[in-house]
């Protein structure tokens, strides 16, 4: 007996942990920058790439590589995460089986910011390697992405269109000199951050898009929009003339959040015509379901109350909260162009309802089971108590190596090797004080691209990080 419930102990102390602590030895790794650690342990879980987490074991394969400055190995796991999503097929039997052990029993499929992120890498890295067509490739890609985000989501107030995105397509068709599509797409992110991202997320337009949109209207002769931004945006555009080429640096600042789990009691009220509702008075929470008959009623109301748990995220804030790029004796303010956290915890917030129902359904199948058995036989009735309380767990499975946030300027070089200086800005610091030297060879009329990681998380999250520039 003593083993039987020591096992029933480590059943629930195991179910207890969520998917980051599941992979602590990689994350402390990776959040540290040993990168080749971070590499081999990967190397080391083949299983994985068979596993109902393959996404996610693809997603870090493409991220540990890329910031190896292994562009083409990168894209290579970065593809098979991309094919997994456009192939992805519901399995019905583990979907029925969620409902009665928990949400991890089916395979991860990946939040929407997921699959518009990892095209972001892989056109970084092919930027990188000076492939821009397979660059554009990626953009398409990233549109048809973000047609279908908007077609799923009808409703206002929601994240169904990304800013950022149709920011890089802008900067990757304007590197090739196709100003016609780079107007266009950076016509679409302003409006985006104008009509959307200031309210869902308080992001405002970097002021280097205006530039660009106001100097590909220029570009292509559209004086009549350059007026009208002119006056949007109370600026005057002074064409100048650039001898040399261009540097597009982007700044990946922290790490993204991690998902955990929270549980709420909830008590059940039998209603009329059928329905009984789930109800919690703390947070001001209730769920009505209709049921079919008397028994199935009765089966639920005679139970009191009931814990179930839910998927929740947590932010690990980064440590540095601004850059400077400093080139050719000029600053340049890196700008905030995508709250990657800020849009993760939204898009849990617009599906809880639905992660709720589905929860509460599962916790109620779970405890009429109990208390159904519990009449026949309360040793067996105790047993299926400790494996429902064991596997009652919400599904904390995301992409936990994706940035917090995303910055990016654009810098006008003259023609040979330049030095170019980045300078961060700790939390709770005035000065710029943490400095980067980088050399960057410009060639005339070509756009460089350069991609810098910090890591670094503020103090009570981590400690011991380091930056990464590959």
């Amino acid at each position: 007996m003593r083993i039987f419930y020591s096992t029933c102990f480590l059943l629930i102390m195991s179910s207890c942990a969520t998917y980051y602590h599941l992979n602590q030895d990689f994350n402390r790794n990776f959040e540290m920058g040993e990168l080749p650690q971070a590499e081999k342990l990967l190397n080391d879980n083949k299983g994985a790439a068979q596993s109902k987490e393959k996404f996610l074991y693809y997603l870090n394969k493409g991220t540990v590589a890329a910031l190896l400055d292994k562009p083409e190995e990168s894209n290579e796991f970065l593809e098979k995460a991309y094919l997994f999503g456009e192939d992805y097929k519901v399995n019905y039997v583990n979907e029925i089986g969620s409902f009665l052990t928990n949400s991890n029993l089916i395979e991860y499929k990946g939040e929407d910011h997921e699959h518009l992120m990892l095209l972001y890498y892989k056109a970084l890295n092919y930027l990188k390697m000076g492939e821009n067509e397979n660059a554009l490739v990626e953009c398409r890609r990233l549109n048809d992405r973000l047609n279908k985000l908007s077609d799923k989501y009808r409703s206002d107030n929601r994240y169904k269109k990304d800013a950022f995105i149709h920011t890089l397509m802008g900067i990757v068709y304007d590197a090739n000199h196709d100003y016609n599509n780079a107007f266009i797409a950076y016509r679409n992110a302003y409006n985006i951050y104008k009509e959307e991202y200031v309210q869902l997320f308080g992001v405002e337009t970097p002021e280097q898009l205006r530039d660009d949109l106001m100097r590909t209207a220029y570009l292509n002769g559209f004086l009549t929009e350059l007026e009208q931004y002119e006056q949007e945006f109370k600026k005057k555009y002074k064409p100048s003339v650039n001898e040399g080429g261009e540097l597009v640096f982007f700044w990946n600042n922290g790490l993204g959040p991690v998902k955990s789990e929270w549980s709420v009691n909830f008590t059940i009220i039998k209603g009329s015509g059928g329905f009984v509702t789930f109800a919690n008075e703390e947070y001001g929470l209730d769920f009505p379901f209709l049921l079919d008959s008397d028994d199935e009623r009765g089966d639920l109301t005679d139970l009191s109350f009931f814990r179930v748990a839910f998927p929740k995220y947590i932010e690990r804030e980064p440590l540095y909260t601004a850059a400077n790029l400093v080139a050719d004796n000029k600053t340049y303010k890196l700008e905030l162009a995508e709250d990657v956290n800020k849009i993760a915890f939204k898009t849990l917030d617009e599906r809880m309802h639905i992660e709720m129902a589905k929860s509460l359904l599962r916790a109620a199948l779970k405890k009429v089971a109990e208390k159904k058995l519990r009449e026949e036989n309360k040793g067996l009735a105790t047993v299926l108590s400790i494996v429902n309380a064991a596997t009652e767990k919400a599904d904390t499975r995301n992409w936990q190596t994706i940035p917090h946030s995303i910055y990016y300027t654009r810098v006008q070089l003259p023609v040979g090797v330049n030095e170019v200086k980045l300078k961060t800005k700790a939390r709770g610091n005035s000065e710029y004080n943490q400095i980067h030297e980088f050399q960057f060879d410009i060639s005339k009329n070509k756009t460089q691209f350069h991609t810098f990681y910090s890591l670094e998380m503020a103090p009570r999250f981590s400690r011991n990080q380091q930056s990464i520039a590959p």
